[in-house]
């Protein structure tokens, strides 16, 4: 990243191609395409690309202006789909994005460090934080009151978790 630059979030990636006039499929990674929709361009790969339209499905179609033919849009195959956190819209209170967990202290409630948020997932039952502990072991737990809170920039987890 380039120093100062509005960190990057990551909404989906490129699935492959759709038909023969550049349309891409893409794997969702937010909740809908609903912020998708609101966008004019987003970062695919290294490049500033400008959406045209969005077909919604399990695996939304989106057509770019820059991409007009089937070998473009497969060259873009696997290439993450990002916009500056920024451009998000704001939130409501108790409400977060990942990315802005990712990199969160982890401490018990008495202040003991216990890590770094390396990585949030959901499998479908809530979000799992994923904690990098002092020496390198990564441990999972969930995001859940009592268990994992989010509380003034940091995470209170219950120690007992991290076993």
């Amino acid at each position: 990243m380039i120093p100062n630059e509005d960190p990057q979030v990551t909404l989906a990636a490129v699935a492959g191609a759709h038909g023969i006039g550049g349309d891409v499929r893409l794997k969702l990674f937010a909740e809908g395409i609903e912020t998708l929709k609101r966008l004019d361009t987003v970062r695919v790969g290294d490049r500033m690309l400008s959406i045209v339209s969005i077909k919604p499905g399990p695996n939304p179609i989106v057509r770019f202006a820059e991409i007009t033919d089937r070998n473009a849009a497969e060259a873009l195959r696997s290439q993450l789909l990002t916009i500056a956190r920024s451009a998000l819209p704001p939130l409501d209170d108790g409400e977060y994005y990942h990315a802005d967990l990712i990199g969160l202290p982890c401490e018990s409630e008495s202040g003991e460090a216990l890590g770094t948020i390396v990585a949030v997932e959901n499998f479908g039952a809530g979000d799992i934080l994923e904690i990098e502990q002092p020496g390198g072991r990564r441990t999972m737990v969930p995001f859940r009151d009592g268990v994992a809170d989010l509380e003034e920039g940091r995470i209170v987890v219950d120690p007992v978790f991290l076993a």
